[in-house]
């Protein structure tokens, strides 16, 4: 098993270990000048940084290292990032939030990334600025539905689920279901369709998706949430979301 060329700021940490309160970051990234330049780039956020060069390592690291977020190449030796995504979402109950890096904008791969458990992705060649901005994005996203898993039990039950035609999203226990068929969704493609869903027959900008559902203030991930929105409709159908073209998109109701 390959280990990191590039130091961290601080030992190893593990989920019994020391400077917990530290956010710990796993790259997993077989390109030396990369894995060194995102590492010096959180490092300078002050973030815990540990670096895996192959799959096998991603995963063993991932088990070790307890990241709060992980940047995940696809094209990995050993075996690549796609199975590395799926290991760690099948061993990792935290379901932690993993960013995909891919040398190709091919959508098929981009889609597979989403189905195994990624939560963005982001084409190479990528400004580190922009990466460390989807990151925060992430773990914010993550921290917030973290409280949400540990309110007290004997508080008041959360939102009542949407009902929309046969379309059922129970925002208490993120559950979805279409005509009695569960479907598993990610994270965020959850996230996404409860923003879709709260404002029916709305057309919402991609701007406005990308700030509400992923908190950034840009426009430079547009492309992020046309694929999200096409991993929705693969799970629950073609009919449910309408594209208003160089506008954004719209939560049409299904028929029960």
């Amino acid at each position: 098993m390959s280990t990191s060329p590039v130091p961290h700021p601080a030992g190893p940490a593990s989920r019994d270990g020391a400077d917990e309160a530290a956010t710990r970051v796993l790259v997993v990234e077989d390109s030396p000048e990369i894995a060194t330049q995102i590492s010096r780039r959180f490092t300078a956020e002050g973030w815990q940084v540990r670096v895996a060069v192959d799959g096998p390592a991603g995963v063993a690291d991932a088990r070790d290292f307890a990241p709060h977020a992980i940047v995940l190449d696809v094209m990995l030796p050993g075996f690549d990032g796609l199975e590395v995504c799926r290991q760690i979402q099948a061993d990792d109950p935290r379901a932690v939030p993993i960013l995909m890096l891919t040398a190709r904008d091919d959508e098929t791969d981009l889609l597979v990334g989403l189905g195994v458990g990624a939560d963005d992705y982001m084409t190479k060649p990528f400004s580190m600025r922009e990466l460390v901005a989807r990151v925060k994005a992430l773990l914010r996203r993550h921290e917030r539905t973290a409280r949400v898993a540990a309110v007290d039990p004997s508080a008041p039950a959360g939102p009542a689920p949407i009902e929309l035609g046969d379309l059922v999203v129970d925002r208490a226990q993120r559950r979805v279901s279409r005509g009695g068929q569960e479907a598993h969704l990610t994270p965020t493609e959850f996230d996404l369709l409860v923003c879709l869903a709260l404002s029916p027959r709305t057309v919402l900008t991609r701007e406005r998706l990308l700030e509400e559902v992923w908190d950034w203030v840009d426009a430079s991930g547009t492309r992020t949430v046309d694929s999200h929105i096409k991993a929705l409709r693969r799970k629950l159908g073609p009919d449910l979301v309408r594209t208003v073209h160089g506008v954004g998109y719209s939560l049409e109701p299904p028929t029960p």
